[in-house]
């Protein structure tokens, strides 16, 4: 049996620790997206990297400077901007959901306790959470910051299955003070579907012999795998429920590979191995902020950017070799440009690639932009010099002194050297 772990409402829970008299309240995770980097006299800016951070957004330091509450999310004039993270079962009665905006919330609830995040912390619990689990499962992946899967064949009989999840449960609450829910399954597609009914603080085991029944009312949505193309194309062949899909079999399958393997998942009989190796694929930044049509501005703060992701890229040691820019715009436009490069990685040169791929994206000039993403994917460890040839040893010149800027930064902050086009 394939088991799945998802920790109950995270954040809040992870809050709840640092203040037990949260507990039983309306509480929410607020989170904005940090303007700061893009002051001219901003100092002491770094990373948040402890404990390698491979499923925590990189760039959250400076909510932790502030008070951990509203006023972390209040403007000079008092505006309250942000949108929550997540929020307590308390607060979801209330009709609080994930991405619904702090000032709607309170709307909805005035006394909603609103706490800013502390990836830090997260990221130790997580850290914690996982280092337990491994001495209590053979086989165990970390897939997101709050989902474990693992396997218990030949370590756990199917019949005894049900009282070891529940055991864990409760040691989990115990040891780590951490509240989760535990899914079993004879695969981890219907182990992690069965964690989502066994919420909150509880356990649910699908034996292979209840699988058609627990999966046939149950709205294709809830299927991990199934987006929004997917779902409307579901809607318009009339197939609402998992139950549906499984008496679809040909219907799937004539909409191509992915659909058949869709179709083998939903029906149990196609299954990934737990990877107790994770490697992360990709890293990226992004900021939202009040309309700006100054292009000048707008080249700098990609600059700013670009410097604080060259920093995580050379943190992690990681090569990366497709480089991705969107701009986001006011009136619901986007616009993107991407580009595929093995070359050696050097701040100067990514600086100016990101600013080519500003320019080249920057398609409705008319128009103010609110936000601007660089994503960065791909990663390799090949040798440098098998990278690339051309100009060999001038590359080598500039990533050296790429090197030489990250140590200065990693001791005195990322602000402590700027591009000058930033002030």
């Amino acid at each position: 049996m394939k088991i799945h772990i998802d920790i109950d409402c995270f954040f809040v829970s992870a809050a709840r620790i640092k203040e037990p008299s949260l507990e039983g309240k309306p509480v929410a995770i607020g989170g904005r997206s940090d303007t700061k980097i893009f002051n001219k006299d901003a100092k002491k800016q770094t990373v948040n990297f402890e404990n390698s951070g491979s499923f925590v957004p990189t760039f959250y330091k400076a909510y932790e400077e502030k008070d951990d509450d509203i006023d972390a999310f209040k403007d000079e004039d008092g505006r309250v901007r942000g949108i929550l993270t997540t929020s307590s079962y308390e607060a979801r009665s209330y009709g609080i959901k994930t991405a619904m905006s702090i000032r709607e919330a309170l709307t909805l609830c005035p006394h909603l306790i609103i706490k800013a995040p502390n990836m830090s912390l997260y990221q130790k619990l997580s850290h914690e959470l996982h280092d337990f689990l491994q001495t209590k499962i053979p086989l165990v992946e970390q897939a997101s910051i709050d989902e474990f899967y693992g396997d218990l064949g030949g370590w756990i009989d199917d019949k005894d299955v049900e009282d070891f999840i529940k055991n864990l449960k409760n040691e989990i609450k115990e040891v780590i003070k951490l509240p989760v829910s535990i899914g079993a399954a004879p695969t981890r597609y219907i182990a992690k579907l069965a964690t989502s009914h066994a919420k909150p603080f509880g356990c649910r085991v699908v034996y292979a012999g209840e699988l058609d029944s627990f999966i046939e009312n149950i709205p294709v949505g809830e299927f991990a795998g199934i987006g929004k193309s997917m779902k409307a194309k579901l809607k318009s062949a009339q197939i609402h429920t998992l139950g549906e899909i499984k008496r679809r079999r040909g219907t799937l399958e004539s909409w191509g590979p992915y659909a058949k393997e869709l179709y083998a998942r939903v029906c149990g009989k196609s299954d990934d191995e737990i990877n107790t190796k994770h490697i992360r694929k990709s890293i990226g930044i992004s900021r939202t902020f009040d309309p700006i049509y100054d292009r000048g501005e707008l080249k700098r703060r990609v600059h700013v950017l670009a410097r604080h992701l060259s920093f995580a890229i050379m943190k992690l040691q990681v090569i990366p070799t497709v480089f991705h820019l969107s701009i986001a715009y006011e009136m619901n436009q986007k616009s993107h440009k991407n580009i595929t490069l093995c070359e050696i990685f050097t701040e100067k040169k990514f600086d100016s690639l990101c600013l080519e791929l500003f320019s080249e994206a920057d398609t409705y000039k008319r128009l103010q932009v609110i936000r601007i993403s660089i994503n960065c994917s791909s990663f390799t460890r090949e040798s440098r010099r098998e990278l690339s040839l051309i100009n060999f040893a001038e590359e080598q010149k500039m990533h050296r002194l790429t090197q030489h800027s990250q140590n200065i930064r990693e001791k005195y902050g990322i602000d402590m050297l700027k591009w000058g086009s930033e002030l």
